[in-house]
């Protein structure tokens, strides 16, 4: 865990310089859903901290760190398993200050701001996120950011998105489902976790 832990925090100093433009992205999408503040955390959970979640590995190939990592004093499922970490720290951290402008807006607005709905939607970005990054993670591994940034970025998402669509998901219908959906991307973002050290990059 000392290793995994370690590897993370590498991780995190590694994309910190080049984070300007998603902040930016960051605050006008939150400007965006400001009308709707119970959305706003929901919203950017499941659209943005997918993408600072994948970072690494955009920034690992670039800087060909690959080689660094290999030399580390850390195993390799403990790099693999850091990435998860790191995703699962960019999607609280998301959700943290999401809620927070929310509430901000919510109070500058007058309405009224958290209770089921603000947790069934929460759930739900949870649901989405980690079953994105379940998807996204193993095929990034395999194949590398550079020959599949496009594919392993947009399709696990977007296929996540056309299910929710296709099952006409309201708020009320969904919150029956919580307990399942919050399990189902625990066991989903560990299944993706566990599989990740028993995939070889493909030459």
């Amino acid at each position: 865990m000392k290793a995994v832990a370690r590897m993370a925090a590498l991780h995190m100093r590694t994309v910190a310089p080049f984070q300007s433009q998603f902040f930016l992205v960051f605050g006008v999408a939150a400007l965006i859903d400001a009308r709707s503040p119970t959305v706003v955390a929901p919203a950017l959970a499941v659209l943005l901290a997918p993408y600072l979640a994948v970072q690494p590995f955009q920034i690992a190939e670039k800087a060909d760190l690959d080689t660094l990592y290999a030399v580390l004093p850390a195993p390799r499922h403990a790099v693999l398993r850091a990435y998860y970490v790191w995703a699962m720290a960019s999607y609280a951290a998301t959700v943290v200050v999401g809620t927070l402008l929310a509430y901000v807006f919510a109070r500058i607005e007058g309405v009224a701001f958290g209770g089921r709905s603000l947790v069934t939607m929460l759930v739900l970005s949870w649901a989405l996120f980690a079953v994105n990054i379940a998807i996204q993670f193993p095929i990034l591994i395999r194949f590398g950011y550079a020959r599949v940034s496009v594919l392993a970025t947009t399709l696990p998402l977007a296929l996540v998105m056309l299910a929710a669509y296709k099952l006409h998901l309201t708020v009320a219908s969904i919150q029956v489902w919580l307990p399942l959906l919050g399990v189902a991307g625990v066991v989903a973002f560990v299944a993706s976790a566990t599989l990740a050290p028993r995939l070889r990059k493909a030459v």
